[in-house]
């Protein structure tokens, strides 16, 4: 819940006025980031809730506080938390269900850039439904042996360590035989290698496990209860994925494309069927910021939001997304397919964010699963029945 009675005009100044001391204008040049990011830790501004023996900025959950100092390091461009969402999840994670010396031992270094993570969460066989992975762990004297096949991963191939979902108890029940993991990845057994996506790009990469050994104490959560703890990840990992921001900035960028291409000797946006398309967008990308605000207010207030809100911000962040590539190529016509001047704000940057839109749909859970989180758990339906094969049944 937030301080009512703290001054939000101060507290705004009070941080921008760090800004342009430590930033904008500060003595000797800027600083490096690592520098910097250590001093707005120390000043309460980055990483805020982390406790100061784990090398946070000890300051009580605030979100009106927090959004603040969002809006001004925004505003002058200045970094705040460390850029791998993997990192962040972790130490989130950690703080969470992680035993004391775990605390100790990794956030502080994964804060300061000495500890680099990424997920070892999807497999092959294992994506919308996560806990059929096969990727197994054996307990072999005071070590974990682990073998398995993890995919879509993000920052594997620069990341130090990995948070691993590993099968556990081979007999239990899918949800309860899961384990999480803490895995170093420079050691005999672990190749990373890179995922080509249709865009040329390689943002993603596979991770082949082969008698990859951790120690058996680098466990989070209780054995064979990592479901449980994979719940508290996913959850942030929906609300990152689907933050209102990012569509607004991408539909503003749609806008200045439509103001800018002509169809027909006029602006793109001057079109009936584009300009009717780019109204039903923006009605959704403000319904989008709407309900995001509701949320602050409700973490202001101290108030907890409905269950199912992370896979309903997750859910209508992805069909934004698409519905702006598509548009994006009507605009373009004919130049999508290359040889737009710069004018026309390059096409090759709209045909990428149309198919990482396709991609947005599946990373973090598939649309289809998103909706049936919100049927079952925010609306309170009924668990869709297995579909029968047999056609006699």
């Amino acid at each position: 819940m937030s301080d009512s009675g703290f001054d939000q005009e101060a507290f705004r100044s009070e941080v921008a006025r760090f800004l342009v001391e430590n930033w904008v204008k500060a003595p000797g040049g800027r600083p490096d980031i690592s520098e910097f990011r250590r001093r707005a830790i120390d000043a309460g501004y980055v990483y805020r809730t982390v406790p100061r023996e784990y090398g946070g900025g000890a300051q009580a959950p605030d979100p009106l506080k927090s959004l603040i100092v969002g809006e001004e390091f925004d505003r002058v461009r200045a970094p705040r938390e460390l850029p791998h969402v993997g990192s962040n999840l972790v130490i989130s994670t950690l703080l969470a269900a992680g035993a004391d010396w775990q605390k100790e031992r990794f956030i502080r270094r994964t804060i300061d850039g000495e500890y680099i993570w990424c997920q070892g969460f999807s497999e092959p066989g294992a994506g919308s439904d996560l806990a059929s992975l096969r990727t197994k762990a054996e307990l072999v004297g005071d070590e974990w042996v682990i073998n398995g096949h993890k995919i879509w991963n993000s920052s594997g191939h620069i990341a130090t360590h990995m948070l691993l979902l590993a099968r556990t108890e081979p007999d239990a029940p899918k949800h309860q035989g899961i384990t999480v993991l803490l895995v170093r990845m420079k050691q005999p057994g672990v190749t990373v290698r890179p995922l080509r996506q249709i865009t040329g790009q390689a943002g993603f990469n596979e991770i082949f496990l082969d008698d990859v050994r951790t120690p058996a104490h680098w466990m989070v959560g209780n054995r064979g209860e990592g479901w449980q703890v994979s719940r508290k990840t996913l959850v942030l990992e929906r609300n990152i994925v689907g933050a209102a921001g990012r569509t607004e900035e991408i539909f503003d960028k749609l806008l200045r494309l439509a103001r800018t291409v002509q169809i027909d000797g006029r602006p793109a946006i001057a079109d009936p069927l584009i300009r009717d398309e780019l109204g039903r967008i923006g009605g959704m990308v403000h319904a989008h910021k709407a309900n995001a605000k509701r949320q602050f207010d409700n973490a202001v207030q101290g108030r907890a939001d409905p269950p199912a809100s992370g896979p309903l911000n997750k859910l209508y962040n992805s069909a934004i997304l698409e519905l702006i590539g598509r548009v994006a190529q009507k605009v373009m016509g004919a130049d999508v397919l290359g040889g737009a001047t710069e004018a026309q704000a390059g096409p090759q940057r709209w045909i990428s964010q149309y198919m990482n839109s396709i991609a947005a749909q599946i990373g973090g859970g598939t649309s289809n699963i998103q909706r049936n989180i919100i049927a079952e758990h925010g609306l309170g339906m009924p668990r869709a029945r297995e579909l029968q094969t047999d056609a006699t049944a």
